[in-house]
């Protein structure tokens, strides 16, 4: 948001950006450390078990010793941008009177790089205070096109990112959520400029972003839970040595032990390479 813009007005930005009025001028009052606690605890059982819900949560939270009722739940869930991985009426909150574009993945097999892109968003945790970060990755070869983090949920960040994906190249479909950051005008007439058809998951479309769920749980399994960063210069240095190592080092066991940038090449391995 640029509040002097000599073009966009700020209502103008916030419409484009899914945006309240009220969230720009919104400063948000520092996480008290007890909630940063129980959150810390929701991201490890979310990560784990993606698929609970704020009841199956609280259940969990009391059985390792966090007694809390399922209203602070739901009220921690909303903050950090979390919800349950099943089928259900409403799943995640649109921008307001967004176009519904159609899910075009129905029955497509995909096989190969740049055909479908997806992003998603995560919370991660940090000893006093917490970021969310950003990802593009594609289905074909599991390759992290493009990532970035923030402090806010606001859509500037997935903005940026969005940028930073399509400087690399377009894809032909590029599938997320519909999430408020993905439905806003800004994200999608971009998407389309860029020549790109913008799919979006359906009700009961649960487990369409598997492979960015995947993602996160290896993110934080394999880095930010063993690194332990302390402050957000730290994570971001962190990430982006973790990202390298799984784009270029890292062999998946569904591509043929093949790394992600091997994959996205057309590489193939060649006997005893494993």
């Amino acid at each position: 948001m640029e509040a002097g813009h000599p073009e966009l007005s700020v209502r103008r930005q916030c419409e484009l950006l899914g945006l309240t009025r009220s969230n720009v001028y919104y400063r948000p009052a520092e996480t008290p450390a007890d909630d940063l606690r129980v959150m810390r605890l929701i991201d490890e059982v979310d990560t784990a078990r993606p698929f609970y819900g704020s009841r199956r949560m609280a259940v969990e939270l009391a059985r390792r010793g966090e007694a809390v009722n399922r209203k602070r739940v739901q009220r921690l869930l909303r903050v950090m941008g979390l919800e349950a991985l099943y089928p259900k009426p409403r799943t995640t909150v649109a921008c307001p009177g967004h176009r519904v574009y159609p899910y075009l993945l129905r029955d497509v097999t995909v096989e190969r790089p740049g055909h479908v892109w997806s992003a998603d968003i995560t919370y991660v945790p940090l000893p006093s205070g917490f970021m969310y970060l950003a990802a593009t990755i594609d289905w074909y070869s599991r390759l992290v096109v493009a990532w970035r983090l923030s402090n806010t949920l606001d859509g500037a960040f997935c903005q940026d990112m969005l940028e930073a994906a399509l400087a690399t190249g377009t894809p032909e479909v590029f599938n997320t959520d519909q999430g408020v950051q993905f439905t806003a005008r800004a994200w999608t007439e971009r998407v389309e400029r860029a020549g790109v058809s913008v799919s979006m998951d359906g009700r009961g479309r649960c487990l369409d972003n598997v492979f960015v769920e995947r993602l996160w749980r290896s993110v934080k399994y394999e880095d930010v839970s063993l690194r332990g960063y302390e402050s957000v210069p730290e994570l971001e240095r962190g990430l982006v040595a973790y990202f390298r190592f799984y784009n270029t080092e890292r062999p998946h066991q569904s591509l043929g032990y093949r790394t992600p940038a091997e994959a996205h090449a057309g590489e193939t391995k060649t006997a005893g390479e494993e």
